[in-house]
């Protein structure tokens, strides 16, 4: 349930920026989710409405999410590209092959560990 601890500090940081600027009310909140960060977009949609509605700043702000492709490099062979992400339905998880798909080797994740905040479109006093 790592995604309401991702998206209190979301909201947490949100808060802080929109306070900073003095703002009336957050309109919307555009965050970009690598896919290596395993964080399932409905639940943080999930949390956000939940959360946001606690908060008058953020009371029916629109969260929108633009999930990014994960990349990793071969420390074996240099080959650089996606992985294959496994869903075993037995586990209920996705399960990354942290291995070449062209050799098999050891790979490095290059990107898709990042969860950023984009930008967030605040009405000011």
């Amino acid at each position: 349930m790592h995604e309401y601890s991702m998206t209190t500090m979301i909201v947490e940081a949100v808060l802080e920026e929109a306070r900073r600027h003095g703002a009336e009310k957050v309109l919307e909140v555009e965050l970009a989710i690598g896919e290596f960060t395993f964080l399932n977009p409905e639940q943080v949609e999930f949390w956000y409405k939940v959360l946001s509605e606690r908060e008058s700043l953020l009371k029916g702000s629109k969260l929108k999410i633009e999930m990014r492709k994960g990349s990793v490099r071969c420390l074996n062979c240099g080959y650089e590209g996606n992985i294959t992400l496994l869903d075993d339905p037995a586990y209920h998880v996705i399960v990354p092959t942290l291995l070449c798909p062209e050799c098999g080797g050891t790979v490095k994740i290059v990107s898709g560990r990042e969860c950023t905040i984009k930008r967030i479109k605040l009405l000011g006093r």
